[in-house]
C-alpha cells in the first residue's frame, strides 16, 4: 500500500472503532487504547502481514498481547476482508464470538485467546520458538502495551526470546503513557524504555507511531538474531480530540453527541 493508502486504512480502522464502541450503548468498550495502536495495525497488515489462514508454514502470526485493544484488531481484520461487516456488528453483543478479549480462530486471524494481561508475550515467544525450531518461513508480530509492561510475565518472556534468539519475532509496543489507573510515569515509570530494550536486543527502535511511513521503515529493518523491538511513541485516543490524552477514556461509551463529533473530526482527515 502507499503512504496515502494506509492513512485511509488507519483512518476507517478508526471510523470502525467507533462505531463499534457507539453500538455497545451504555457498556461501552476498550476505546483509547484501540486508537491509539491503528497506525500501527494499518501498516502491519496492509504491507506486512501475510494473512494466509490455510497456510501453516508461511502464515504470518499476530498476538494481540495488549487485550484490551481487541476490538482495533477485530476492524482491521474487517478492513482486510477477513471478518465481514456483520461479523464486526455483533461486537461484546450476547452470544458473539468478538468480545472484550479475543477468543482463538485461527480462520478469523484470531492466533491468541486473550485475558490477564502479559500472557500473550509469553505465548508469543513460545510460538516464534516453535516456527524456528520448525523452520517456518514466517514471522511472529506481537503488540504489546505500556501499562502492560507492568507485568513480571513481559520481562520474563524478552528474556526467554533473548536467550533463544527469537529472530522471527516483532515485538511492536504501543507506548502512549497511559494505563486505566493514570500516567505511566505516576503509575510505574518505565523510565528509560529504550535503554531497557537494548538490554534484549541489538534491533531496537524508537518511531512516531501515528507515521505510517516511519513504522514501515521499522518493520522493513532485516532481522537479526534477536527480536526486532519498535517502540511506537503514540497518543491514547488518537483521532478523537475529546478522548485524547485521557486515561479515563481507557474504556468508555459514547451518547448520539460524542458519536457524531468523533465521527466528524475523522471524516475531516479524509
Amino acid at each position: 500500500m502507499t503512504t496515502q493508502e494506509l492513512k485511509i486504512l488507519a483512518n476507517n480502522i478508526r471510523k470502525d472503532i467507533v462505531q463499534a464502541t457507539f453500538k455497545t450503548g451504555k457498556s461501552g468498550a476498550h476505546i483509547g487504547g484501540s486508537l491509539s495502536c491503528a497506525d500501527i495495525l494499518a501498516v502491519l497488515y496492509g504491507n506486512h502481514m501475510r494473512v494466509d489462514c490455510l497456510n501453516e508454514e508461511v502464515r504470518d502470526r499476530f498476538i494481540m498481547s495488549k487485550g484490551h485493544a481487541a476490538l482495533a484488531q477485530y476492524c482491521v481484520l474487517k478492513e482486510m476482508g477477513v471478518l465481514t461487516q456483520d461479523e464486526l456488528d455483533t461486537f461484546d453483543q450476547d452470544g458473539s464470538e468478538y468480545v472484550a478479549h479475543t477468543r482463538k480462530n485461527v480462520s478469523k486471524g484470531l492466533e491468541f485467546s486473550g485475558g490477564s494481561l502479559g500472557l500473550g508475550m509469553s505465548f508469543a515467544t513460545g510460538l516464534a520458538l516453535a516456527c524456528k525450531q520448525k523452520q517456518y518461513d514466517n514471522r511472529v508480530y506481537v503488540l504489546l502495551g505500556d501499562g502492560e509492561c507492568d507485568e513480571g510475565l513481559v520481562w520474563e518472556a524478552l528474556l526467554f526470546a533473548a536467550h533463544q534468539q527469537l529472530g522471527n519475532m516483532t515485538i511492536l509496543l504501543d507506548y502512549n503513557h497511559l494505563q486505566a489507573d493514570g500516567k505511566i510515569e505516576d503509575v510505574v515509570s518505565l523510565g528509560n524504555l529504550k535503554q531497557k530494550m537494548e538490554a534484549f536486543s541489538d534491533n531496537v527502535m524508537v518511531v512516531d507511531g501515528h507515521d505510517v511511513e516511519a513504522i514501515d521503515k521499522a518493520l522493513e529493518v532485516p532481522a537479526t538474531n534477536h527480536p526486532k523491538i519498535i517502540i511506537a511513541e503514540t497518543i491514547k485516543g488518537k483521532g478523537v480530540s475529546f478522548i485524547e490524552n485521557k486515561y479515563n477514556w481507557h474504556h468508555g461509551s459514547l451518547n448520539e453527541a460524542k458519536f457524531n463529533k468523533a465521527m466528524a473530526e475523522l471524516n475531516e482527515h479524509e
